[in-house]
């Protein structure tokens, strides 16, 4: 459940873009209830640390891998175009 993460100056210096990162990562109940159903549904947090490499650098965390809504419409469109599917 490693954190997904960008920086710019990684990606410049190794041509590496989004990868798994981070230490301590926790996941847990944490004590929220959210009301919206019949049934109280618990909310959890996701913590972790992570080391920066670099100075003055923009990084970015995500869950989940980054998908636009190009990406999303060109792969449809290539489904579409596939008379088997």
């Amino acid at each position: 459940m490693k954190v997904l993460v960008y920086s710019e100056k990684h990606a410049a210096a190794k041509d590496i873009g989004w990868h798994r990162g981070g230490t301590k990562i926790s996941y847990y109940q944490n004590g929220i209830r959210k009301d919206g159903s019949k049934n109280f549904r618990s909310l959890y947090t996701l913590t972790f640390t992570y080391d920066f490499e670099y100075d003055d650098d923009n990084v970015f965390f995500a869950y989940c891998y980054p998908y636009t809504y190009t990406e999303l419409q060109d792969e449809l469109n290539m489904i579409m175009a596939d008379p088997v599917k």
